[in-house]
């Protein structure tokens, strides 16, 4: 029988094969036509022939595999052919018949359902893949890769076919072999690992298809599947395993992978959550980070991608249909579960709930600060959707009474809103229109009902539900509307933040049941915070928890009390939703007892906080607590951090009960605290202690801080607040100067200096959010403040950064405060570094549109802070390290479009003198940094391909910094005089250095070390200090014999006398001296109209001034985190990745506040434009430079906007050695 078998498919397969040539062609059969050939490949028919041979060919392994002894070596002939489709075919043969999948078909796909409940059990999913019929059923009596071993290694060796549609052919297959286990009969272990290894290769393949081909077999697995077979490759944040390549696929950049890829990832983690809630460490360990993979990608901007992720969110992690209402029969999931509304504890709110807790506390701090920013865009696009109702009805169908331009545009300017935050916005746009045509009043209210915060989830989900429904069905309705609707729906309805989950989220607040009370607590406070009026209804039964739990003199309160008070004071915050919290006595008493007997701390803080924001008699009460609390006060006695708080808040809530007690707050914080050192410094101290870390001491000492600080926040009147703010800056700068050292008799102990230092520094960043307290910080001390970013612990500077970058995204500190951010260019910790990029480009992209220019007018500041920085040195090593700053700056900042003001601005210092110098030494170093900074611009240039020209307007630099020159000579002279020492051999390090920013880097597992290679400039203790920065490679020295060699490069501004002459007047009474007030921040750019020159006795100089934000904090004690954290955009494929900033669309309807969305991060221009100075393109002009736009090349200067194009001007050539220092050094 073997030998008819064998000859019937020999016969078939050689119909179609051995007529064609090797190389894929068919044998011309007449012989008068030699030099024409056949048509190439197998016809149709023989392909279907072919696939029927083949069909068979599975049938019969299935029934009787010894049958095929002679037969299976005919498809290694396939596998080799030329043809890609006998190559496909026989392919996809092999692979199902090692899987044992017969001619009826695969098995049907794995239960996977997220919305399932009870959720499945680990034991309750089969080991194979499970069919209702036998034809389906995966079944394979021998080993394939036994039995034919040479074939399956052929089979094995397409994975690496030149076509890519083999490769996917191939993956398929291989997923295929890996569910069912090659068809019953089993893998070995080299077998199993070597094909889920293949499988990971695959989902990074080049080709989209192969990559859409793996997700799809990965999202075929089984629950049991991918924990017992992909996860011992790795867990999904470990680098290579296929797990984590599955999850690197939601930001492929093919949109088709990235949907099957993140849809995938949900439904894998939704199945699993059961088993991720009931503690499974191997389910936990390899699927656990699957929801911070998933919502990290709201960082890439990119507007599919978000509306893909609101999808996953409310379809696979958080399923709408979750948990169902009524089930009947089994559960989807297995077999053994029956969950039915009538069970006994079923209560859907809860059991939503925890998944929704779960989820959060699945998230690590950057995907869950994302979260968080969804979450508080929902009241904004449910006034948003609110009001392209009231619009809809307006336009009623398009029949409009009265105004109907009027009615028309304003509907356009809400559709416009909306579009603009999805993708394809002009089919979104029309789409929206013709919902509006539809005039669907049903539709309407039950879009309503879907955003109102005061209805319950059951309510929200089935106005969701019906409205699919009726747009569904909707005779005139689009094709795809639903699908352009739904993600505003899931954007602006009460779905995870609803007062259902409110009740139960207080209950796992106070219990902590199964571990989710921390996470409670978040939640409950963002929702204190952003959404006060789902708080609303059950604020009243916060306050009844706190009055159970009020402490006494012998009596503690709970733990988690605090949280509880830390979200009503939020809630109070806002005068009208105050209103909703008692003022019974019964209330009042309870605060007063948490404002004298809390603990920790920060519970009295809080219940102050309440209570002068509700009570009618605050000043009575304030009194009361300030008598208690400053009477006989002493280190060590009961409550006495307690009592810190109480009067660290009264002083800044009520400073005219507080100015009764100043003596005794003076004594308490000076006297008694700072100036003390109860604690013996050991040579073993840690470094940095947290809060609940903290001895009492310390604690006593950052309350002392923040007393004195807080009354110096509540000053008012600007006569008391130069008296005041004198010793309270004395005493923070000389924290920060001595690093938290501040007593004569005992050293402090190393990390209670660490915590003063820094709170110091965070101090004045609080009090420059006044513009009245903003001025008492000099350049100096601002200086000073700047290092505080480069301190040796990673504490300090993480919570200097984070303070600074808090206040500047609300606009509450001046301009310059941006320059300390790049001091951070030497930052070791790799990711925190990306954060800081990613966060620093979100805001430069922001901001670019400003008049000011804010971004572009930092650099005159932060070339004089480096000029003074205690690291400048005039080694070529030390410049180097000085130029990592610029280009720092460079690479967040530059674009081609600000490129001729930002060289303006380095050109401009030199037009000036250091108003900062205090000897002849220094002097001349904001000319140093000066040329340093315009030879790497002009490099960067180079480096880019752009074309830059001149920016023809003017630009002032800050007053306080920069001072005038006392004559058009001395002017003349620093303009000519080229300041870098030895230029010849510093131009190539710095050359080096340029081409070296921004290389992408290899991404690196999250399971790795991530500080093995600090790349940050640390700011050390001691004046002598060794920097720690990356072995240079050795440069390469290019030979350009063909260009002459120059002089020496004159890099400061151009010898271009008549540009200089028309921004002065020739007077002789002129001074360089510059205008700058950010309070009008355009008087900054506009420059200076004329240049007086006079003696320097005869100088005007005016003191430094600069834009100050808004107003004072309202209550600082009450924590509140930024309004709406800035999402630090991500490019959508590689890494390093961000901070979420939302971004804000262009422009919202008129009576619509604008909505903010996470700001992209600047994506690297493709190379445009070059400037006026344009350089020769070193070592690649042969290659073939950028194409030089016409506005450069034109002979006459043609004008354009503010810039005037110049002619070119040559550089030299560039000279480099090896084995240059790029950072390590000792002063």
């Amino acid at each position: 029988m073997s030998r008819h078998i064998a000859q019937y498919f020999n016969d078939v397969i050689h119909e179609v094969t051995g007529a064609t040539k090797s190389n894929g062609h068919r044998k011309a059969n007449d012989a008068d036509s030699e030099d024409e050939e056949a048509h190439v490949g197998p016809t149709e028919m023989d392909m279907k022939e072919l696939k029927k041979a083949h069909s068979l060919l599975q049938e019969l392994w299935r029934a009787s595999p010894d049958a095929l002894q002679n037969v299976i070596p005919l498809l290694e002939v396939q596998l080799s052919a030329e043809d890609q489709h006998l190559r496909l075919l026989a392919t996809n043969t092999i692979g199902d018949i090692i899987s044992g999948i017969g001619a009826a078909g695969p098995p049907p796909p794995p239960a996977m359902d997220p919305a399932a409940y009870p959720p499945i059990n680990l034991e309750d999913v089969p080991f194979l893949p499970y069919s209702d019929s036998i034809l389906t059923t995966p079944a394979s009596p021998q080993s394939f890769s036994q039995t034919h071993s040479t074939v399956y290694h052929s089979f094995m060796g397409r994975k690496n076919d030149k076509t890519s549609v083999i490769r996917a052919g191939w993956t398929r297959a291989v997923g295929r072999i890996l569910v069912t286990s090659a068809g019953g009969i089993g893998l070995s272990r080299e077998e199993e690992s070597s094909m889920v290894r293949a499988l990971g290769e695959k989902l990074n393949d080049a080709d989209d298809k192969v990559r859409l081909a793996a997700v799809k077999a990965v999202g075929g697995f089984s629950f049991r599947d991918i924990i017992s077979k992909l996860a011992p490759n790795g867990s999904v944040t470990k680098s290579g395993s296929v797990l984590c390549s599955l999850a690197d696929r939601a930001r492929d950049r093919k949109h088709p992978v990235r949907i099957e890829a993140m849809t995938a990832l949900g439904r894998i983690w939704g199945v699993a959550a059961g088993e991720i809630a009931s503690g499974n460490e191997s389910v936990i360990t390899a699927l656990g980070a699957i929801p911070s993979k998933i919502i990290d990608v709201y960082y890439a901007n990119d507007l599919e991608l978000n509306v893909l992720l609101d999808h996953v969110m409310f379809e696979q992690l958080l399923p709408l249909k979750y948990p169902p209402g009524k089930s009947k029969g089994k559960a989807t999931n297995g077999d053994s579960h029956v969950a039915t509304n009538g069970t006994a504890g079923f209560n859907a709110d809860k059991i939503r709930l925890e998944r929704i807790l779960l989820l959060v506390k699945s998230l690590d701090p950057k995907s869950k600060k994302a979260f968080f920013v969804m979450q508080a865009r929902q009241p904004m696009f449910a006034k948003v959707l609110k009001a392209f109702l009231t619009r809809c009805e307006e336009y009623n169908g398009g029949v409009m009474e009265g105004n109907a331009k009027e009615i028309k545009a304003k509907l356009d300017t809400v559709v416009k809103w909306l579009a603009d935050l999805l993708p394809d916005p002009l089919r979104t746009s029309n789409d929206l229109l013709r919902y509006a045509k539809l005039h669907d009043r049903r539709s309407y209210q039950l879009l309503r009902f879907a955003v109102a915060p005061e209805n319950d989830f059951k309510m929200v989900h089935n106005s969701i539900k019906e409205f699919s429904k009726r747009i569904e069905t909707a005779p005139g309705a689009p094709a795809g509307l639903l699908q352009v609707l739904m993600p505003i729906i899931y954007r602006s309805s009460s779905l995870i933040y609803n007062k259902s989950h409110l009740p139960y989220i207080m209950q796992y607040a106070k219990s902590d049941e199964d571990g989710l009370g921390a996470v409670a607590h978040e939640i409950m406070h963002e929702i204190s915070d952003k959404h006060p009026k789902i708080f609303e209804d059950n604020v009243a039964d916060l306050c009844k928890s706190l009055a159970e739990q009020a402490p006494t003199a012998s009596k503690q309160n709970d733990a988690g009390s605090v949280e509880v008070l830390k979200a009503v004071a939020l809630f109070a915050k806002n005068p009208n939703s105050s209103k909703n919290i008692p003022r019974d006595r019964k209330f009042i008493s309870t605060l007063m007892s948490f404002a004298q007997y809390g603990m920790p701390p920060k519970a009295a803080k809080y219940a102050v906080s309440i209570l002068m924001a509700t009570s009618n008699k605050k000043e009575m009460h304030a009194k009361d607590l300030m008598e208690k609390s400053t009477k006989d006060w002493e280190y060590g006695q009961d409550h006495f951090l307690s009592k810190l708080a109480t009067i660290s808040q009264l002083t800044f809530l009520e400073p005219s009960v507080a100015e009764d007690f100043g003596d005794e707050i003076i004594d308490i914080t000076t006297q008694q605290l700072l100036m003390q050192v109860r604690t013996p410094s050991e040579s073993d101290d840690p470094k940095w202690k947290s809060d609940s870390d903290l001895d009492e001491e310390g604690q006593a000492k950052l309350w002392a801080i923040r007393i004195l600080v807080n009354r110096l926040r509540a000053v008012t009147d600007k006569e008391n607040a130069k008296e005041y703010s004198g010793p309270v800056y004395a005493l923070l700068n000389k924290l920060i100067e001595k690093d938290g050292e501040i007593s004569k008799d005992k050293p402090t102990p190393r990390h209670h200096a660490a915590r003063l230092r820094c709170l110091a520094a965070q101090s004045i960043l609080k009090l420059c959010t006044n513009k009245m307290f903003e001025a008492y910080t000099a350049p100096k001390d601002f200086n000073r403040l700047a290092c505080v970013v480069q301190d040796p612990i990673e504490n300090v500077r993480r919570g200097m950064v984070e303070k600074l970058q808090k206040y500047l995204v609300k606009n509450k500190l001046p301009v310059r405060f941006y320059t300390i951010m790049f001091l951070t260019a030497f930052e070791p910790n790799t990711a925190f570094l990306a954060s800081i990029v990613t966060w620093i480009r979100s805001r430069a992209k922001l901001l670019q549109h400003q008049p000011a220019r804010p971004m572009e007018s930092v650099l005159p500041r932060l070339i004089s802070v480096l000029a003074h920085h205690p690291d400048f040195g005039l080694e070529p090593a030390e410049l180097v390290d000085q130029a990592r700053y610029i280009v720092f700056y460079l690479s967040c900042v530059v674009s081609e479009e600000n490129l001729p003001l930002v060289y303006k601005y380095a050109e401009r210092v030199k037009q000036a003198r250091d108003a900062l110098s205090t000897s002849d030494e220094d002097k001349d170093n904001i000319y140093i940094m000066s040329d340093l900074a315009t030879y790497l611009i002009k490099s960067w240039q180079e480096k880019k391909g752009w074309v830059m020209q001149t920016w023809a307007g003017k630009v002032g630099l800050p007053v306080g910094l920069y001072a005038g020159l006392p004559s058009h000579e001395v002017a003349q002279e620093i303009a000519k005089k080229p300041y870098l020492p030895d230029p010849e051999t510093i131009e190539s390090s710095l050359d080096k250095l340029v081409r070296d920013a921004e290389k992408t880097k290899k991404r690196k597992s999250d399971d790795r070390d991530g500080n093995s290679n600090p790349t940050k400039k640390q700011r050390s203790e001691a004046k002598p200090r060794n920097s720690i920065s990356k072995k240079d490679k050795p440069v390469k020295i290019r030979k350009t014999p063909s260009k002459p060699k120059r002089q020496k490069p004159e890099l400061s501004t151009p010898d271009n006398v008549e540009r200089r002459k028309s921004g002065r007047g020739a007077s002789a009474k002129k001074v360089y001296a510059d205008i700058d007030d950010e309070d009008a921040d355009e008087e900054m750019l506009n420059g200076v109209a004329k240049w007086d020159y006079l003696n320097s006795d005869d100088e005007r100089m005016e003191e430094e001034e600069d834009g100050s934000g808004d107003e004072e904090d309202q209550d600082e004690d009450v924590e509140v985190p930024d309004a709406e954290p800035e999402p630090e955009a991500e490019e959508a494929e590689p890494e390093p990745e961000p901070e979420p900033e939302e971004e804000e669309a262009d422009e919202p309807p008129s009576d619509i506040e604008p909505e903010p969305e996470p700001e992209a991060e600047t994506p690297e221009p493709s190379p445009p434009k070059s400037n006026g100075r344009k350089l020769p393109n070193r070592g690649s002009a042969k290659k073939g430079a950028a194409p030089t736009p016409k506005a450069a090349t034109t002979p006459a200067k043609k004008k354009v906007g503010n810039v005037t194009p110049v002619k070119s001007k040559a550089k030299a050539p560039i000279v480099e050695r090896k084995g240059t220092r790029s950072s390590g050094r000792n002063k």
